[in-house]
């Protein structure tokens, strides 16, 4: 096969969308829209990828950041044609094939794409055109084909005829054309009549005048065209993405139980015989392994899953690992930072921040743990705290091996829990628990016996009276 220079169009505002963000930037399943075509233009091995910027020039190039991008400015955006021809320049000299995409149509499949460049090869043609049937074409360009099914032009919708509306083969946007035809073809087109704008489809018009062949690919997905101008737009295509994760995922053997309330981003990778129940959310780099359950309501990002994890109802994982068997929730709070060893458990209502919470070791219920290494078979009880900021600096709090903390008891860091030791439950502790001892740190407790009948019946009385004046 020829030689493929991409050519991706991304200079547009998108005011269809109504946003002060550029359209291409918005982000699909966690991701910008463009990315997804700059990591389809990598899969095909195009030998460079040309971005057409403009609106937004360097938040575009920003979002291209780690892609192997050249950038070509469209200062002023006069259509997709005016677009093409700004690369003119770097494609000058080149004699393979011109690949043009646009930026706003992320789930176009590699193998439509390469079955376009193969037809267009094989045909020897001077440009093949994606192409796909609609039940509803609107706000699409329309295919308009001769006798014998030869395309004539593709015309944009608003300069369609009322006629030509009522086709339901649409212009895909994507373009396979021989490098030295497009060049020169582009030189010829001339602002359309309604929006004085240069469109790249007469550039099909120009080679048919010098009866050049003109190709066309139908799709065999049409929701795959699908470009995204509006915040419907937006939204069905993150719904078919999701859609294409998650059939994914139960063909590697995942259990998906709701698969319309489930969003799990591309980037994601989930082991075989896990279970996602309803409402779950995975997003970024997080990794799920084998045989985990992850019950409603949980989110997921960036933070890896030994195998057989349990995750219940109502958990939030950000930026943290954790070890097979472990078992968290529900509703539980790992903040970046956190690492539980295995077979550790972190119960309801708890919250972990920049902490190891050993092997074995158990947090079961209502409390915070920050800045803290925790060793191994640690008991820790109900409504302890690590008190880890003094409100100028963060310090971290050790508790050794097999140490049993008691209910209600705040560690005021800097502080060290030793091996095996026992923290009675209500203590204040400030200073370092040597190993295998007792901490107490109570105020004393003073019984005064009869007070709260005494006062009973003094209150009783008080009613009494006040009524009898009444």
């Amino acid at each position: 096969m020829r030689d493929v220079v991409a050519v991706v169009m991304a200079a547009g505002a998108g005011t269809r969308m109504k946003s002060s963000r550029a359209k291409v930037l918005h982000p699909v399943l966690g991701r910008p829209m463009l990315s997804y075509v700059l990591d389809l233009c990598q899969r095909l091995r195009v030998k460079r990828t040309l971005v057409v910027v403009g609106y937004q020039a360097d938040a575009v190039k920003d979002a291209c950041a780690g892609a192997p991008a050249e950038f070509v400015l469209q200062a002023e955006q006069r259509g997709t044609a005016h677009a093409v021809l700004q690369a003119a320049e770097t494609l000058k000299g080149f004699d393979g094939t011109v690949l043009v995409l646009s930026g706003d149509v992320p789930l176009l499949r590699e193998e439509t794409v390469r079955g376009v460049l193969a037809h267009h090869e094989k045909k020897r043609a001077a440009a093949t055109m994606l192409t796909a049937t609609l039940p509803d074409p609107t706000g699409y360009g329309r295919v308009i084909r001769g006798a014998g099914g030869a395309v004539r032009r593709a015309v944009d919708e608003v300069e369609a005829s009322a006629r030509e509306r009522e086709v339901k083969e649409v212009n895909a946007g994507l373009y396979a054309f021989a490098a030295p035809a497009l060049l020169k073809a582009l030189s010829e087109v001339r602002a359309s009549r309604v929006k004085k704008e240069f469109y790249l489809p007469d550039v099909l018009a120009a080679l048919r005048r010098r009866r050049q062949r003109v190709e066309a690919v139908r799709a065999t997905e049409p929701r795959e065209v699908l470009g995204i101008n509006t915040r419907a737009d937006l939204a069905a295509a993150v719904a078919a993405l999701r859609q294409r994760v998650l059939d994914r995922l139960m063909q590697e053997g995942v259990t998906v139980l709701d698969p319309a309330s489930i969003t799990v981003e591309g980037t994601v990778s989930v082991g075989r015989d896990t279970v996602l129940y309803p409402n779950v959310t995975l997003e970024g780099q997080t990794v799920v392994g084998e045989g985990c359950t992850i019950y409603p309501g949980s989110h997921l990002r960036d933070t890896r899953l030994g195998n057989g994890v349990t995750v219940l109802d109502g958990c939030v994982l950000t930026e943290s690992e954790i070890a097979d068997g472990c078992s968290l929730g529900p509703y539980a709070h790992l903040r970046p930072g956190s690492r539980l060893k295995k077979k550790a458990k972190v119960g309801n209502f708890c919250e972990v921040k920049k902490s190891v919470i050993g092997e074995g070791s158990k947090v079961p219920h209502l409390t915070y743990i920050g800045d803290t290494v925790m060793g191994d078979r640690v008991n820790i009880g109900a409504g302890t705290i690590t008190c880890n900021y003094d409100g100028y600096a963060k310090h971290q709090t050790v508790i050794e091996d097999e140490a049993f903390v008691g209910t209600n008891v705040n560690l005021v860091a800097p502080v060290k829990v030793g091996k095996g030791s026992v923290i009675a439950a209500g203590s204040t502790v400030v200073q370092e628990v040597p190993p295998d001892a007792l901490a107490i740190e109570r105020g004393q407790q003073v019984n005064k016996e009869g007070w709260a009948a005494a006062r009973r019946a003094k209150m009783a009385a008080a009613k009494k009276a006040k009524q009898e004046q009444e």
